[in-house]
């Protein structure tokens, strides 16, 4: 149990409330203007204690700084291409604002404000991922039992809006390759095969199996700040993609006297390429490749959403083009690409009315009764309830 005893200030008389924390270390707390207020100060403390959910007054006191530089060291689990921009962000959205406050002074009215602020003139990714770090902090903050809940949490977040998927056609696909001169095999594997843009840049000459015709894909290149990072594929997992029998002339033509750990795809000195050319000014080549063949603006891995609506039309199974595209599960296939199969909603109506018409209700339909206008009689079907006139 902890105590309140009064004491005199200049000011008047002031009340100290003493207690000892949960590792039975003594403390007090002054200032109280009335015994009150001490009391029940002293009833909370016992209160959070009883439950465990005691926080010291010099852990709340550590600053958003302290702790974020603590956390973005253990952010580990992050490629580099996704820890870079959240290095980013903490830099300019979260330290800048958040970075003195102490933990036990965040309050949800100031974290709503500053997340209305930032979505005024940012997009919701920008947005997220800086609200995300700040969040996360807090997170660790209530796990240390700096803070007892996360301010943060229930703010009112924009909506990430999905980006149109941009498909070419097998005609266009054909165009924007003979556009692009030396990277003709690229942009066909990835229009024909869905590779992200690393992956494709990554192939070494081991990773094609001629005889299967199938590539496997083990590693993701990712430039990070104007330098390629080797890693895992985006899934963690390695996965084989087959690639159409019309490519295999031009991978043939484009392995040839390469050894099996040289660059499928390389620049001039045999490393990764990169997006754009080297040299300061100049255009990329995807760029001019596209206005060449009279394309709308793209990326290289629109390529890929032309892959997936390329094998979907063709017929493949959902199963097979998410081992292709390496997604997590089938689900996220029919998430991701939900606008390419508006047209099998047609086909499901077309099938169920074609099964209709060749059964023996389609044909009752279609019976002279209906010629006559005559409610149909349901003839020839029997059983418990039901009657030769089609009543039930």
């Amino acid at each position: 149990m902890g105590s309140v005893s009064s004491y005199q200030t200049a000011g008047g008389r002031r009340y100290r409330v003493r207690y000892r924390t949960p590792d039975r270390r003594q403390t007090d707390r002054r200032g109280f203007v009335t015994k009150r207020d001490a009391e029940l100060f002293l009833a909370s403390v016992e209160v959070t204690i009883a439950r465990g959910e005691f926080v010291k007054t010099s852990d709340a006191a550590a600053t958003i700084a302290e702790l974020g530089t603590h956390w973005l060291d253990n952010q580990t689990h992050l490629k580099p291409s996704s820890l870079k921009p959240v290095q980013l962000s903490w830099k300019k959205y979260v330290e800048p604002v958040w970075g003195r406050v102490r933990v036990r002074d965040v309050r949800f009215s100031d974290v709503q404000t500053w997340v209305t602020k930032i979505s005024a003139d940012r997009s919701a990714t920008v947005v997220l991922r800086a609200y995300g770090i700040l969040a996360g902090i807090l997170d660790v903050a209530v796990r240390d039992r700096r803070i007892t809940t996360n301010p943060a949490r229930g703010v009112n977040l924009p909506r990430k809006q999905q980006k149109t998927h941009v498909y070419l056609s097998h005609d266009q696909v054909h165009r924007l390759a003979a556009a692009s001169g030396d990277h003709a095999l690229l942009v066909l594997l990835l229009g024909y095969t869905g590779l992200r843009w690393g992956e494709a840049i990554g192939l070494r000459i081991r990773d094609i199996d001629l005889e299967r015709r199938r590539i496997s894909v083990t590693v993701n290149a990712v430039e990070v700040a104007g330098l390629i990072e080797v890693g895992t594929p985006k899934s963690h997992k390695r996965r084989p993609v087959p690639y159409p029998e019309f490519l295999q002339a031009l991978i043939k033509e484009q392995s040839k006297g390469k050894g099996l750990d040289d660059l499928l795809f390389s620049d001039a000195h045999g490393f990764h390429l990169k997006r754009t050319r080297a040299s300061e000014g100049s255009r990329s080549w995807f760029k001019t490749a596209l206005r060449e063949a009279e394309l709308e603006p793209m990326t290289p891995h629109d390529l890929r959403h032309t892959a997936a609506s390329l094998a979907i039309s063709s017929g493949a199974n959902v199963k097979a083009i998410q081992r292709m595209l390496g997604h997590a599960s089938a689900a996220m296939t029919l998430d991701v690409y939900a606008d390419l199969f508006d047209d099998d909603l047609d086909a499901v109506a077309m099938r169920l009315n074609q099964v209709v018409s060749e059964s023996v209700v389609g044909r009752m339909w279609a019976s002279s009764d209906m010629a006559d206008g005559k409610s149909p009689g349901i003839t020839g079907i029997s059983g418990p309830g039901l009657r030769g006139d089609g009543g039930i």
